[in-house]
């Protein structure tokens, strides 16, 4: 068992963005196929780049007004929301116009292939 404390997430500014995104790493994979979580906070408008990952995504919305999609649709989500992301669906997602949102992201089984920047 481990507990891992707020104040031993490792911050970084994220590349694969339209927009300003910090993304706090509090638990790395800890074996091959294992999750990985993330608390990743979305400025103004901010959304991610196309992108797919090898196995499943969750992603909790903490707090916000955001922004998911695909390319057949779109959704706002907002706090307490959970998207489910099947592996190897491509999809973004991101705060929406006007304001910030933050989300609980957890991933397993490796890292996300990226792809061009979404439609916006």
């Amino acid at each position: 068992m481990q507990v891992i404390r707020k104040e031993i997430g490792t911050s970084r500014q994220g590349t694969t963005f339209s927009g300003r995104t910090t993304l706090t790493t509090m638990l790395e994979r800890q074996k091959a196929g294992g999750l990985s979580l993330t608390i990743v906070s979305f400025e103004d408008g901010s959304v991610t780049n196309w992108h797919d990952h090898p196995g499943e995504q969750i992603l909790y919305i903490l707090e916000g007004l955001g922004r998911v999609g695909t390319a057949e649709a779109g959704w706002e989500v907002g706090p307490g929301d959970v998207v489910y992301i099947s592996p190897g669906e491509k999809h973004w997602h991101g705060a929406a116009e006007g304001g910030a949102m933050t989300h609980i992201s957890v991933t397993d089984v490796g890292p996300p292939t990226w792809y061009d920047e979404a439609p916006f």
